[in-house]
């Protein structure tokens, strides 16, 4: 069993072993910390995992990593580390997007240039609306590179927050409380069907919602980021290689992983953490560990059940998580095939639309990844396909074994239908198939209903509205895709920075 022992260096304790939590737990060791982290799951990672079959390699939920290139936030994390960076090219296009009954993508070039030739093609009169979108991002982005603590909970991170704040910031304020749908109709493009499912289609990946909920500010970073000198990137080998890295760096400083280990209860005393319940999964063993800090790398809907403290409600933390928006899931079908299936210059990434009047989600769209030859997912002369399709996740808690099994069926047989319509998927084609739903991603990385990408980026749930990384209980913090600035590898990334930051500042204070 891991015990705690005596150290002069304070014990923080990191609950999973997510991108954000490895992220989390590696900065605190190189700062000097006794780190230890726990994880339910059999390999690290968390929704950026992999899992083999067959001789592929299937990423289990994001496929793409940013912030890679120089000032990036993993270049930055990994030059602290000094931990070599992973083996990666960028996607251009970063995604083709097909439209209802058309046979030519819309390409979203990685080549400032380029792109803009494209959306002109493609959305002629547009064009103003684009450069809104530039003009937002630039000092956004820069903002956001100076590490500023949003929301702000005390007068520490209002000084961050401040610190952060140029000139050029100002020009975003007048902007803080319109959505994408707004400036689409500020410049007589919202009846712009084309451009308005596009932009719906596009921020459905990265918000959660659609263009007429999702933030302006964060839609302008994430309709930006795949632009060079940024770039969305495909990592050599698989997403796992993330997480080898980081564990890598982990180590390096003395921190601690425990797989199969998981934390049942977070237990606090007088408004404070004390330490976490735990259960060794091959023993059995349940076990009491004291920390004097707990970073949770979870959900927020899973953390108010892990906390069992009335400083939740004091300032309505509880009720705000339970009030919220269900959060979406994700049925998932993952395909190895004959690559003679896959056609000639395929993109890496595609995302579908079926159907103008129907959702986007429940398989009328489907966001595609397919491996790349010698990328390491697949032998020579075949490859992978990922399709992923947002779902209501609480129907797929509903009903009977039966329900659920003829839904999957449903599911699985109208997703490889329309695939068929852009790849060769006949039977002798596919070597190898399996599916996921929001009851497999509840079972393998314990989120609340198998939910996936955070808390949408509406106007109240977005940066200086949304949940702080600090939490109504003293020393006890939450890191990930419930915190600003959203999903991502790279979001959740700066997500650990700010709170490795915070825990800092108040070692150096004492």
């Amino acid at each position: 069993m891991p015990s705690h022992q005596q150290h002069n260096k304070p014990h923080i304790i990191v609950i999973g072993a997510g991108i954000g939590g490895l992220t989390a737990g590696a900065l605190l060791a190189r700062r000097g910390y006794e780190v230890t982290i726990y994880d339910q799951a059999i390999v690290p990672g968390g929704c950026a995992s992999t899992f083999k079959r067959r001789g592929f390699t299937f990423d289990v939920g994001a496929t793409q990593v940013a912030g890679l290139e120089p000032g990036g936030i993993h270049k930055r994390i990994f030059d602290e580390l000094e931990v070599e960076l992973p083996p990666a090219t960028p996607c251009d296009p970063a995604c083709a997007v097909f439209l209802p009954g058309e046979a030519q993508p819309i390409n979203v070039w990685r080549d400032p240039d380029q792109w803009k030739l494209e959306r002109q093609k493609q959305f002629p009169a547009s064009e103003p609306f684009w450069q809104l979108i530039d003009k937002l991002f630039q000092p956004s982005w820069k903002f956001q590179a100076r590490d500023p603590v949003l929301p702000p909970r005390n007068l520490w991170d209002i000084w961050q927050l401040v610190s952060a704040v140029r000139l050029d910031t100002l020009i975003t304020v007048p902007f803080t409380l319109m959505t994408v749908g707004d400036a689409l109709k500020l410049y007589g493009l919202y009846g712009d069907k084309r451009l308005k499912t596009f932009l719906d289609m596009q921020l459905k990946l990265y918000s959660q919602v659609d263009a007429d909920e999702t933030a302006l500010l964060y839609a302008a970073t994430a309709l930006s980021v795949s632009s060079h000198p940024q770039g969305l990137y495909h990592l050599q080998g698989s997403m796992q290689v993330l997480s080898d890295r980081l564990v890598e760096g982990l180590e390096k400083y003395g921190g601690k992983l425990f797989m199969r280990h998981t934390v049942e209860q977070i237990n606090t005393d007088s408004g404070r953490v004390r330490g976490v319940k735990i259960r060794n999964q091959k023993t059995g063993e349940v076990f009491i560990q004291y920390a004097d800090h707990i970073v949770a790398n979870v959900t927020a809907q899973n953390l108010v059940k892990l906390v069992e403290d009335k400083a939740f409600n004091q300032l309505g933390y509880q009720q705000r998580i339970e009030k919220l928006a269900e959060p979406s899931g994700a049925f998932v079908i993952y395909l190895g095939v004959d690559r003679r299936g896959i056609p000639k210059e395929c993109p890496p990434h595609l995302q579908f639309l079926y159907e103008y009047d129907g959702v986007i989600g429940e398989n009328n769209s489907l966001f595609v990844s397919v491996s790349k030859p010698g990328d390491g997912r697949a032998p020579e002369g075949k490859a992978t396909i990922i399709a992923s399709s947002f779902t209501d996740a609480s129907m797929w808690w509903k009903g009977t074994k039966e329900t659920y099994e003829h839904l999957k069926h449903q599911y699985t047989s109208e997703a490889i239908a329309r695939l068929g319509t852009y790849f060769d998927l006949s039977p002798k084609m596919i070597l190898h198939q399996e599916t996921a739903t929001p009851r497999t991603f509840a079972r393998f990385t314990a989120r609340d209903k198998g939910i996936v990408g955070g808390i949408g980026q509406r106007i109240s749930t977005f940066g200086p509205f949304g949940i702080g990384t600090r939490t109504p209980v003293k020393n006890l913090w939450l890191v990930g895709d419930s915190t600003h600035p959203g999903e991502g590898t790279a979001g959740v990334s700066y997500s650990a920075l700010t709170v490795v930051k915070q825990i800092d500042a108040i070692f150096k204070l004492q």
